[in-house]
């Protein structure tokens, strides 16, 4: 197969032209550099890109210098163009699935098209990458030993509270999108499912020049964004357990002895960093504490 040339920056590279199947492909939540290399090299490889909005992946591509045939797929031609891809692959074609941003399926169109080439025996192929919710849980300084994808709470007022409730007592973090012209209407209703004291995170704008964490209680981050005449970018909501505190306080050492009483330092540790959400290596060393002190 004839190697394919994409560019980043000034550098020219060759990429290989692939195998038939569906290839789901991440891309940049905003920052156009945080495509990775496999993922330029799948998309300068492909036969056909089937985004979301061909205008909006124009711009990403461009950038890097690929030019390949782009065709559009999204929840109003799902019943025209899915087949259509399919037949392609199943001729032998090479197709890349991606969104506007971010991983598709999240919160994006292309979980009927994945699930249509797996029934259909189609070779399917994951590409990570950028994902808002992964980005936000990784600075947002919560629980993150476990958390739940909720994506975006219902439109109307009543069916968004219904909804909410469903997630009031989740033992892990929970992590919400929404869009900035409905944020303060969500926090609101936020407020009254779970409380004004509930502790939550909202990040802004992620990978973006203007990033922002809001840090504090619901009913402190629904008056900070209150107050904005505006509000910009979009939001992914993250809400800790409601005894994400209460875990942080548990005492490990009567934990620790009865684990040491019959597993290994290491099992011991990992067994109670489990249940505590501790961090193993201030439980290593108070493994061991215990074990000199006999």
């Amino acid at each position: 197969m004839v190697p394919v040339p994409y560019t980043i920056g000034s550098h020219l590279f060759d990429a290989p032209r692939l195998p038939a199947g569906l290839y789901v492909v991440a891309t940049p939540i905003g920052n156009l550099r945080d495509i990775t290399i496999r993922a330029l090299e799948t998309l300068a490889g492909c036969d056909v890109i089937a985004c979301e909005d061909t205008r909006s992946s124009g711009v990403l591509l461009s950038r890097y210098g690929i030019d390949k045939p782009k065709v559009s797929y999204n929840e109003h031609n799902a019943d025209t163009r899915g087949p259509d891809l399919l037949r392609q692959i199943t001729d032998g074609r090479s197709v890349c699935l991606i969104s506007d941003a971010g991983t598709p399926l999240i919160s994006d169109p292309g979980q009927r098209l994945v699930q249509e080439a797996v029934n259909a025996g189609l070779a399917v192929v994951p590409l990570p990458g950028a994902s808002a919710p992964l980005a936000a849980l990784m600075a947002a300084g919560i629980v993150t030993d476990g958390f739940l994808f909720a994506g975006f709470a219902p439109t109307k007022a009543k069916a968004r509270l219904d909804w909410l409730h469903r997630y009031g007592q989740a033992e892990q973090t929970v992590a919400f999108f929404e869009s900035p012209q409905r944020l303060v209407a969500s926090l609101s209703a936020m407020v009254e499912a779970f409380g004004a004291t509930r502790q939550a995170v909202v990040a802004r704008e992620l990978t973006k020049l203007h990033e922002t964490f809001h840090r504090g209680s619901l009913a402190e981050i629904l008056e900070e964004f209150s107050a904005l005449e505006r509000v910009r970018g979009e939001l992914v909501i993250l809400l800790p357990p409601e005894n994400a505190d209460q875990v942080k306080e548990v005492d490990p050492e009567p934990l620790l002895r009865e684990a040491l009483a019959t597993m290994r330092t290491k099992d011991a540790v990992n067994s109670v960093a489990a249940l505590t959400g501790l961090p193993k290596q201030a439980l290593y060393a108070k493994a061991l504490s215990l074990q000199n002190d006999g």
